[in-house]
C-alpha cells in the first residue's frame, strides 16, 4: 500500500497486519484518483472517509492537499494508527473519529464535496448508506459520493447514481450532488 501522488507520493503505508480491514488496492486507487483529478479540484474540498480502515483513501486526499479529511472507523486500532500516520506526516487536516458510521450519520450535518465509503463487502445495509447521505443532505451540490464494493452488487437503483466502474473483484459506484 503506497501513497500514489500529492506530497507523500511514494510514500508505503505498513499498517499492523491485525487491522481488522481489507484495503483499497493500489491499482484500483490509482484508478479512482485518475478518474477524481480531471473532476475535482484537491484543494478546495472537504472529504468525509466512511470505513476508513487503515486511512489509505483518507491519506491520499490529504497528501493532494484536501482542505480537510474527516474518517471514521469502528475500530480503534485503524483510528489510532490513521492518527499516528498523519501526525507523522503533519497532516493536520485529517481528523479522525471512532464510530459506527451508521450512528455517525444519523449526527452529521456539514456538507462534503466527496464522501468515499468503502465497507465491508458482506455488510448488508451498503444499500442504505446512499440513501442516508441523500436524505440527510450531506452532499455538497455538484458534490460526489463514491462507494467501494464488490463487482457483483448493483447499486444503480438510487437516483443521484451516476455510473460504475470495474476493478476486479471491487468496483466504485459514483453518486453526484
Amino acid at each position: 500500500m503506497r501513497i500514489i501522488g500529492g506530497s507523500l507520493k511514494g510514500l508505503r503505508l505498513n499498517p499492523p497486519k491485525n487491522l481488522p480491514v481489507r484495503p483499497t488496492t493500489d491499482l484500483a486507487k490509482e484508478a479512482l484518483f485518475n478518474i477524481l483529478q480531471n473532476q475535482i479540484t484537491f484543494d478546495a474540498i472537504n472529504v468525509l472517509d466512511l470505513f476508513s480502515g487503515t486511512g489509505n483513501i483518507a491519506l491520499e486526499f490529504a497528501s493532494r492537499g484536501a482542505k480537510q479529511v474527516i474518517a471514521v472507523d469502528r475500530s480503534i486500532h485503524c483510528i489510532n494508527y490513521l492518527k499516528d500516520t498523519a501526525r507523522q506526516h503533519k497532516l493536520e487536516q485529517v481528523k479522525t473519529y471512532k464510530a459506527d458510521v451508521f450512528k455517525y450519520l444519523q449526527l452529521e450535518t456539514d456538507q462534503y464535496e466527496l464522501i468515499f465509503a468503502d465497507p465491508p463487502y458482506d455488510l448488508n445495509q451498503i444499500p442504505e448508506i446512499p440513501k442516508i447521505i441523500f436524505e440527510k443532505n450531506l452532499v455538497a451540490p455538484g458534490g460526489l459520493l463514491i462507494i467501494e464494493h464488490q463487482s457483483l452488487q448493483n447499486l444503480s437503483n438510487h437516483p443521484a447514481f451516476v455510473e460504475q466502474r470495474k476493478y476486479g473483484h471491487s468496483s466504485f459506484s459514483f453518486f453526484k450532488g
